[in-house]
């Protein structure tokens, strides 16, 4: 059986907690933020938990968690 492949990209962009859940950064947070207030920006700048039918393909991407 082959070893199966991480995708490098989505490794890069998606943490794992201890209990399993796959957490991702805020969007709106890259650019464009002159105009954002400074409230908007805080509440923007921490890690969200993934939608669990998102979370499905992630671990499909992830397979080695």
């Amino acid at each position: 059986m082959p070893k199966l492949k991480t995708r490098k990209s989505a490794a890069k962009r998606f943490k794992v907690t201890g209990t399993g859940k796959i957490l991702r950064r805020s969007t709106f947070r890259a650019h464009l933020l002159e105009h954002k207030s400074p409230s908007r920006k805080r509440r923007l700048a921490g890690y969200n938990v993934v939608f669990e039918g998102d979370a499905a393909n992630v671990r499909t991407m992830l397979p080695y968690l």
